[in-house]
């Protein structure tokens, strides 16, 4: 079914179009992909950026409390994938400031094509999502992160058990790239990989 995706704010679009008109911002940009395209480059499939705040490292009844409870995300900006012809060549991504949304920098590699490949295996999917992205930093992990409430506002909220987290490429060792999950599966794993197990007894602290 298509993705229920919402429009990226306005001013963050404006700043992505400013930078692509500005001969300065693409020439000094590290991405010869952008640089090289033939034709006029436009940003589309806008997606907002969350990012899954770590779980303090906790020990005993405190540190089972903390990964059973609701996962922490916050909203850090939102990112365009910028297609010549058919194919993305690059992203943007934009970062809110005191002033409002800005353009922060271009960028291209694995994550651009695999996001798109991943957007499409969605709309593939039998029920109908809101598209985000997850970034897990501890772990050098990105995921697209398919909302199941389709009204609620793209930048606010956190992962919904029933929500499904899609792995993108490179995806860290021992977790499948484009798989689906569901948040209630592989947030466990994610929480206790970046979580410090507590020291042994007797061990120096």
């Amino acid at each position: 079914m298509p993705l229920h995706a919402f429009t990226a704010p306005a001013p963050a679009l404006r700043s992505v179009l400013a930078a692509l008109g500005s001969p300065t911002a693409v020439r000094e940009a590290r991405t010869p992909a952008l640089r090289a395209a033939q034709g006029p480059v436009r940003p589309e499939l806008p997606l907002p950026v969350h990012v899954l705040d770590r779980i303090g490292p906790l020990s005993g009844p405190a540190r089972t409390a903390a990964l059973d409870s609701a996962p922490r995300t916050r909203l850090t900006g939102w990112r365009f994938l910028l297609h010549s012809g058919e194919q993305p060549v690059a992203a943007a991504d934009t970062m809110l400031t005191p002033d409002g949304w800005t353009f922060s920098h271009f960028f291209e590699g694995p994550y651009v094509t695999s996001t798109a490949h991943a957007l499409r295996q969605a709309e593939g999917l039998p029920v109908t999502y809101q598209p985000r992205l997850l970034s897990v930093p501890e772990l050098y992990m990105l995921t697209l992160w398919l909302h199941g409430d389709l009204a609620a506002d793209p930048g606010e909220g956190a992962p919904r058990p029933a929500d499904l987290l899609v792995p993108l490429a490179p995806a860290p060792p021992g977790i499948a790239a484009h798989r689906p999950h569901r948040v209630a599966n592989l947030l466990p794993v994610l929480t206790h990989r970046i979580t410090p197990a507590p020291p042994l007894l007797g061990s120096p602290a």
